[in-house]
């Protein structure tokens, strides 16, 4: 980043002028909005497989409870994957716009937002945790759980957290393009997976593994467009 000297004396609304395109320039600097999408595209694309490998059907709890349905089927990627990765990428996220950022020569406005993604991501293992025990002991349940519920559990889902710390970035960065873009991205996540009538390709696991898909695809493209953009500011 470099900046001009200003002639003293000069009229007062082109100084604000380029005051305001100064601090423009700063904030377009601090951004590291594109690296940050793509991190966490990688990390939810990587999921996919290890999710669907790391499925635990529940059947003979099943059968022994006199179950009419399916076989309950858990997603266990949530023990030991989702936590540690979700924090080796906020870490390398933080680690990026403090160098980047000092290359360019303005700090960093990211540890708020890695904070936030740090808390959430311990949220949602302690929460799938608490589920995980509370489940072992009690009957599975026969008839679908209330809306409000599963909206929850996906909002409180690794991909449901990723964007509601993207809400705190773009608030940092004063980008309303990445504001809009993660209000899309949390409606895409947190719909839900029967409303999009798709044939059942996984079988069961297509629910589970549905909103990992759809988020990971809409943070690469994302990913894509903010470095297209970054590339037209400059």
């Amino acid at each position: 980043m470099t900046t001009e000297s200003l002639a003293a004396g000069g009229d007062p609304r082109r100084l604000l002028s380029d005051v305001r395109a100064l601090a423009h320039r700063v904030r377009l600097d601090q951004r590291v909005t594109g690296v940050a999408l793509l991190v966490l595209a990688a990390v939810t694309l990587a999921a996919i497989p290890i999710g669907w490998l790391s499925l635990g059907p529940d059947c003979v709890r099943w059968i022994s409870d006199g179950g009419t349905g399916v076989c309950h089927i858990r997603g266990l990627d949530r023990a030991f994957y989702w936590l540690p990765a979700l924090l080796l990428a906020y870490t390398a996220i933080a680690l990026y716009a403090v160098r980047v950022t000092r290359a360019r020569g303005v700090g960093a406005r990211v540890l708020p937002y890695v904070l936030t993604g740090v808390a959430l991501a311990v949220l949602s293992a302690a929460a799938w945790l608490l589920a995980f025990v509370y489940w072992q002991s009690q009957p599975l349940p026969t008839e679908p759980l209330p809306s409000w519920v599963m909206l929850l559990d996906r909002l409180i889902a690794p991909v449901g957290t990723i964007g509601v710390a993207l809400l705190v970035l773009a608030w940092l960065e004063r980008n309303v393009a990445l504001l809009l873009f993660t209000l899309g991205y949390l409606a895409l996540v947190l719909v839900p997976t029967d409303t999009f009538r798709i044939p059942h390709f996984w079988g069961p696991a297509t629910d589970l593994l549905l909103p990992q898909t759809v988020g990971g695809a809409a943070l690469l493209l994302g990913a894509v467009g903010f470095a297209v953009a970054r590339r037209w500011q400059r």
